[in-house]
């Protein structure tokens, strides 16, 4: 197994003719880059930033892809992971299995396991929690993917036509400025220009289970299930952004889980990368865009 070094962290390179995902084995579970083949990483890299918790001391964020567990209490779910990971080849495919040790505090156990789908732009990314405490944990896995700032997410909101009744729901943060002159709402979607002087963050119900991000030309798009009929924590969120002055996150969430010792869950994410794709400005473009390269199939 060859390994990369990327801003000193000792990392596996999975790729085929089209994209290339470096994956840490010295933190993690990670993924630190992706990109197309001779491309730039769309991912943020951000190997100096780090978040002091009480409880749990500093949180160094990486940038990348990550997962954590909902809901977002600092001192359970800003667990350190800094430690190595066990890195295994798939054996009835192309990709990789990252499983952390057990935190100490929570007795979870995270893996992620990375799959690319033949010879095309597409990744399978399944995230998985373990109880391996004495006791029931209620959670739920989360997906948080760091973008790159300069670029622009569209977020999808819900198509349902009713005359009388509401249609669809926003969750607000205590810090989200709805006049932030870089976002967007629009009927059918918002625009979340990633391009900010202060914290912003919106979740809401997902039911077309994607969420997009534009940078220079790459169009990354991510898509997780939705269950109309299960919980989700953060008001009813299954889908998440949240931006600051150094990366956007697109973040999705698994229903809320009761995880009996023992147990597994898991959170399936399928990402696809397009290129040439032009700056989409408003919603009209976002329109043409989602009907172009069929985002609603």
């Amino acid at each position: 197994m060859d390994t990369v070094n990327f801003f000193g962290h000792e990392c596996v390179s999975l790729e085929n003719n089209k994209i290339q995902l470096l994956l840490s084995r010295s933190i993690g579970p990670r993924i630190l880059s992706l990109k197309f083949t001779g491309g730039e990483n769309i991912l943020a890299e951000l190997p100096n930033f780090t978040v002091d918790c009480p409880g749990s001391g500093s949180f160094h964020v990486y940038g990348g892809h990550r997962l954590w567990h909902s809901p977002e209490i600092p001192s359970r779910t800003y667990q350190p992971d800094d430690t190595p990971v066990e890195l295994c080849p798939i054996e009835d495919g192309d990709g990789y299995l990252a499983t952390q040790d057990v935190e100490a505090k929570t007795g979870i156990q995270k893996s992620m396991e990375i799959r690319l789908l033949g010879d095309v732009p597409c990744i399978v990314v399944t995230h998985r929690l373990v109880n391996h405490g004495l006791w029931p944990v209620t959670c739920s896995p989360w997906a948080i993917t760091q973008l790159r700032t300069g670029g622009v997410a569209i977020l999808p909101q819900s198509y349902a036509e009713t005359r009388e009744l509401p249609n669809r729901s926003l969750i607000l943060w205590p810090y989200t400025n709805l006049s932030n002159p870089n976002v967007s709402f629009g009927k059918h979607h918002i625009l979340v220009r990633a391009d900010m002087d202060e914290p912003f963050k919106v979740g809401f119900p997902n039911p077309r289970g994607w969420l997009a991000y534009w940078l220079d030309g790459v169009l990354f798009v991510k898509r997780a299930d939705f269950d109309a009929r299960s919980d989700y924590f953060d008001f009813g969120s299954s889908s998440e952004c949240y931006c600051n002055d150094q990366f956007l996150e697109l973040e999705t969430l698994a229903p809320i889980h009761t995880i009996e010792p023992g147990e597994c869950v898991t959170h399936v994410e399928t990402w696809n990368l397009f290129k040439d794709i032009d700056h989409p400005r408003d919603e009209k473009d976002v329109q043409a865009l989602v009907q172009k390269l069929g985002l609603e199939k």
